[in-house]
């Protein structure tokens, strides 16, 4: 089974592309974040002609979460247990849609960005990840043979080494302690980056920002990831990111991650 996660940064902007990359990637389960629509503007119908199973949790234009499987979509959950909400009067986002895939549970997560280290929205973030660190030990107590697949643009990136430039990020989000903490809460739990042994860094990243050239002068993070649990981490067999997704017209900002099950 080959598994995916994407950030398209617009469902409807990019669908051409995200059908293309299904067609050619031989991918059976994709992971979409930043879908940026509703339920009635996803584009369900380009997903079932390709043979796809399809569910999507989106209330605005901002945020939004789905999952395509052509190997079962079964059990479906919005949000995860504690997951905290946002604005006022507190509401949970789009950010997190769960699915069993060949017996494989599959979680869509789109983390909060946090904005800046002092904004509240970076206290959100924290609580967040907590509450995800929280729910994710709870799901390995209950089961420590489960199969389990946390994917998504996780804004963070972990190590030094996951930025072209320390420098740069200094006093910005996405590197600072508490948010690498907190990103390192979710191993601990007993979650593990499959990617990173086939992929090491430094200088492998999945995001390039749209401005100043970044793409092209290689100025980019790694924050996109699929951790999973050990049961399922012992099947993974390879890992890729796919960075011509990056290029050309229309393209997100992120390049998918992908990795084979066995």
């Amino acid at each position: 089974m080959r598994i995916a996660t994407w950030n398209v940064n617009s469902i409807r902007s990019r669908i051409d592309r995200v059908a293309a990359f299904l067609e050619r990637s031989d991918v059976d389960v994709l992971a979409i974040q930043e879908t940026k629509a509703r339920d009635d503007q996803f584009p369900f119908d380009r997903f079932t002609r390709l043979g796809y199973e399809v569910v999507q949790h989106g209330v605005n234009q901002w945020n939004g979460v789905a999952i395509a499987s052509r190997v079962g979509l079964e059990d479906v959950r919005t949000g995860f247990e504690g997951m905290p909400g946002w604005g006022d009067p507190l509401a949970p986002e789009a950010r997190a849609l769960g699915a069993r895939c060949d017996g494989v549970r599959i979680w869509s997560l789109y983390i909060p960005n946090g904005r800046s280290l002092e904004d509240p929205h970076m206290t959100y973030k924290l609580e967040w990840l907590a509450a995800l660190t929280t729910a994710g030990r709870a799901w390995l107590a209950a089961d420590p043979t489960d199969q389990i697949a946390l994917l998504g643009d996780w804004n963070v990136a972990p190590f030094d080494e996951d930025v072209w430039s320390v420098e740069y990020y200094e006093g910005k989000t996405h590197t600072s302690p508490g948010e690498r903490a907190a990103f390192q809460g979710v191993l601990d739990a007993g979650f593990t980056d499959v990617v990173r042994p086939f992929l090491p860094g430094p200088g492998v990243y999945t995001y390039w920002d749209y401005t100043r050239l970044a793409f092209q002068k290689r100025r980019g993070m790694r924050i996109d990831f699929a951790l999973c649990s050990p049961a399922l981490a012992a099947r993974v067999t390879g890992a890729s990111i796919d960075r011509e997704e990056r290029k050309g017209k229309g393209a997100s900002d992120h390049a998918p991650v992908v990795i084979g099950v066995s």
